[in-house]
């Protein structure tokens, strides 16, 4: 890629390698079933992708784009419709894979730690959509993930900060059950308690309860837990995730499924994650 000048967020050949094929599947069948309104593709995939990791991993609003990436209406159309289409959920899979398959694990995990992160919201999110999670003391929106044992995303539901662990453990256990079946184990903390453990059994997973000692002060790792607190910090080093700045739930999703693609290209390509503090 030449003719403009680099950023830290950009792809790298060997990165873009990973990505490629899934996204220009994607646009070969959009123009087969005539969704392009038989025009030629305007702008190279791989810029566009370059133009989304950025918004996501500088956290500028999409209108701020710098002017030698597409224009930002169309950069944003490509990520709605990737989203709408599924495209970054299977991308996400597919690198995960990877990761596990290079790691000598099988391909599809058998157990997986479930958390939730209240953030608070920008001006632009709906009243409605937002919500009060009063211990801790936040109004805004809860994101509700599930990762394997290693850390990568297996599913993601965000919701009003009012909504409890308990509800989004549920749709979370639901949605990793039905892709991934051979999950039989889950752990999490104790917001996850009667409900969310009974319906793991109907599903075939034993959900674990790890608990913190009341006698032990101070911060201490968790078993277990630390795997997907870990997760969290990781979507924090993308500034769009610092808060939530999505007007709507589904494309906070997304955001989190880029921010988890761009770290599994990095992780796959042996390319350092730079953090915001420059060294």
């Amino acid at each position: 890629m030449t003719g403009h000048r680099r950023y830290p967020s950009d792809l790298s050949d060997a990165r873009w390698k990973l990505l490629e094929p899934t996204l220009s599947a994607w646009r070969a069948e959009r123009r087969g079933n005539g969704l392009d309104f038989g025009r030629p593709p305007e702008h190279d995939l791989r810029r566009i992708m370059e133009a989304i990791l950025y918004v996501d991993r500088t956290g500028i609003p999409w209108r701020y784009l710098p002017h030698d990436f597409p224009p930002w209406e169309t950069t944003y159309g490509y990520f709605a419709h990737w989203q709408k289409d599924g495209i970054l959920e299977k991308l996400n899979g597919v690198l995960r894979r990877l990761i596990r398959d290079r790691e000598g694990r099988d391909a599809e995990p058998s157990a997986c730690v479930l958390d939730a992160q209240s953030v608070k919201t920008s001006a632009n999110v709906p009243t409605a959509g937002q919500g009060i999670d009063a211990g801790k003391r936040i109004v805004g929106r809860k994101r509700h993930v599930g990762v394997d044992t290693v850390g990568l995303l297996l599913a993601v539901w965000v919701t009003a900060a009012s909504v409890s662990d308990n509800a989004g453990g549920i749709h979370l256990l639901s949605a990793i059950a039905a892709a991934h079946p051979t999950i039989t184990k889950a752990w999490a903390d104790s917001g996850y308690r009667t409900k969310a453990i009974e319906h793991g059994a109907t599903l075939g997973i034993d959900v674990e309860v790890v608990q913190r000692d009341p006698t032990v002060k101070g911060f201490r790792i968790l078993p277990r837990r630390w795997i997907v607190e870990r997760t969290l910090g990781w979507l924090m080093q993308h500034r769009r995730l610092a808060r939530d700045y999505e007007t709507h739930p589904h494309r906070s999703e997304a955001m989190i499924h880029l921010a988890m693609i761009d770290l599994m290209t990095r992780r796959l390509t042996h390319e350092n994650t730079p953090n915001w503090r420059d060294p």
